[in-house]
């Protein structure tokens, strides 16, 4: 169809308002009210994992070989990253590993302590980092340490024992092997896991529901006989495939350690295989669900029981994994993740999700620290920060105190999964009068203009701005390159309305003070 002349120069004079209309940001609107707290934010959601696996601890943490190693073989450079990023809680021996790791092997000198077969990812274990290892290192990084027992192959006598030498002030006989391996003070290491991922058949050891309630029932009874202050994390769910049930599995654990657990297990990793990015930024809805299934399941296995127990939810395995892959990872360079700036989003949405769960998430950690699917990656020679490091070290260091109720009122979209998803994903936290609001911006292309409504205080002024963002969704870092980072700025609000606009595929944290 031809256009007229006088059409013709209409519509192009059209264009540049059509033009400026497609590119008005969109809008949302967040109101807050300072009394709607969910609950407090346990500092131990920031926490980590390390796990004999590929060159996490060999050839990450610890590396004896090394000029960047200090004397005790640990990486200087790592410890330093890893305190930066404030790690709450580490996570040790496994993961699949712990499942086969009998810790007396682990002490004792180094060089007289014996190399096995190492089942769960193909190589041998020198044994070399073991218990005192580990535990100097936790003091070093100034976090909690957590020891996920063997209760694959291990016995129940294994963990208590474990228990009595790193935790009992009386004269046994597990007590002075400690005194002669050079620890004269007990540790009193207060959070132990009873076995990893016991629902999996992939796992050494695994059992039903049923022989691994009954099994880790007993393990828990010695454990807590040995040291009363003890912490348990139960096993529970890791396996969501097709044909498993995971909702069951909690159930019947529960109904054998609802008076011994303290927490309950959950282990979730996500990607993108379909290179699909809003599906992809909607994953942490799926964590949100599995995150009430299992609190109604832990809330029936209290009902009618005697005092006033509580469980909580550790999401004690946790990240982006999906490219480092498959029945091919089996040796020392596996499971190597590069990530890019969507990993590092979705990485915010499931911190924003444990921090709006703070009733009931009270534990987390992201598998794993370094070289392994995780956020510091180093060579012979350096490191780098990968892009999900920045999110981390932001939550970490600034997300703290209560967390409050947002209400959210903005722009939403429909993806493979799930039918209505918020572009802006927030959570909020209030310290002693410092607001944090941490807001990710799942929109590909546009950014969103956001009014933020104050219900019952007032903005003092200064609001300090960091986002995370890079060129393009698919930025990564390297040893020669930061695409991906935090930059820095301020903005200023007044009386209780602040607007700011998010721009698309963006982290962004506001912190203020609020009179």
């Amino acid at each position: 169809m031809k256009l007229s002349r006088r059409a013709f120069a209409l519509s192009l004079a059209a264009a540049p308002a059509i033009i400026r209309a497609q590119q008005q940001p969109l809008r949302a609107r967040i109101k807050i009210d300072t009394e709607r707290v969910i609950g407090d934010i346990d500092p131990l959601i920031y926490g980590n994992f390390i796990e004999h696996l590929g060159r996490c601890i060999d050839g990450g943490v610890f590396e004896e070989s090394s000029p960047l190693a200090d004397s005790n073989g640990f990486r200087r450079d790592v410890l330093d990253a890893a305190r930066k990023m404030n790690v709450t809680l580490l996570r040790w021996p496994g993961g699949n590993f712990s499942s086969n790791y009998h810790w007396m092997d682990g002490i004792g000198p180094r060089d007289r302590r014996p190399p096995r077969l190492e089942m769960a990812w193909g190589t041998v274990e020198s044994n070399r980092f073991g218990t005192h290892e580990f535990l100097n290192y936790t003091g070093m990084m100034s976090t909690q340490p957590y020891i996920c027992a063997n209760l694959g192959t291990g016995a129940w006598t294994e963990a208590q024992q474990w228990v009595e030498y790193c935790n009992s002030s009386e004269d046994t006989a597990m007590t002075r092997l400690r005194k002669q391996n050079g620890r004269q003070d007990p540790w009193k290491v207060v959070y132990w896991g009873l076995g990893n991922e016991m629902d999996g058949p992939w796992q050494m050891g695994h059992r039903s529901a049923e022989d691994y309630g009954k099994f880790a029932l007993e393990a828990a009874k010695l454990m807590k006989w040995t040291d009363p202050n003890l912490k348990l994390i139960a096993a529970g769910s890791s396996n969501y495939r097709p044909g498993s049930d995971w909702t069951s599995w909690n159930r019947t654990v529960l109904q054998f350690l609802n008076q011994h657990a303290d927490y309950l297990s959950l282990h979730t990793y996500v990607g993108n295989p379909n290179n699909d990015f809003g599906d992809f930024m909607a994953s942490s809805l799926e964590l949100d669900q599995r995150t009430k299934t299992a609190e109604g399941i832990i809330d029936a296995s209290l009902s009618g029981q005697p005092g006033n127990r509580k469980i909580y939810i550790a999401w004690d395995e946790w990240n982006v994994w999906y490219r480092a892959r498959g029945p091919q990872q089996r040796g020392r360079r596996i499971l190597e993740e590069h990530y890019n700036l969507e990993d590092a989003l979705v990485v915010a949405t499931f911190l924003n999700s444990f921090v709006n769960h703070a009733h009931i998430v009270k534990i987390a950690n992201m598998a794993q620290l370094v070289n392994v699917i995780a956020p510091i990656f180093t060579n012979e020679k350096a490191l780098f920060l990968q892009t999900i490091y920045y999110p981390l070290q932001l939550f970490a260091n600034n997300s703290k105190g209560k967390a409050l109720q947002l209400y959210l009122d903005g722009p939403r979209y429909k993806c493979a999964r799930f039918d209505d998803v918020p572009y802006l994903d927030a959570s909020a936290a209030l310290d002693n009068g410092s607001l944090v609001i941490n807001v990710v911006n799942r929109h590909r292309d546009q950014a969103i203009e956001t009014a933020f409504e104050l219900e019952d205080k007032q903005f003092s002024g200064a609001v300090a701005v960091s986002e995370v963002n890079g060129p393009d969704i698919k930025a990564e870092n390297d040893f020669d390159k930061t695409t991906v980072k935090t930059a820095e700025r301020s903005v200023t609000a007044s009386g209780r309305a602040l607007r700011y606009t998010f721009p698309p595929h963006s982290f962004t944290m506001l912190k203020t003070k609020l009179v």
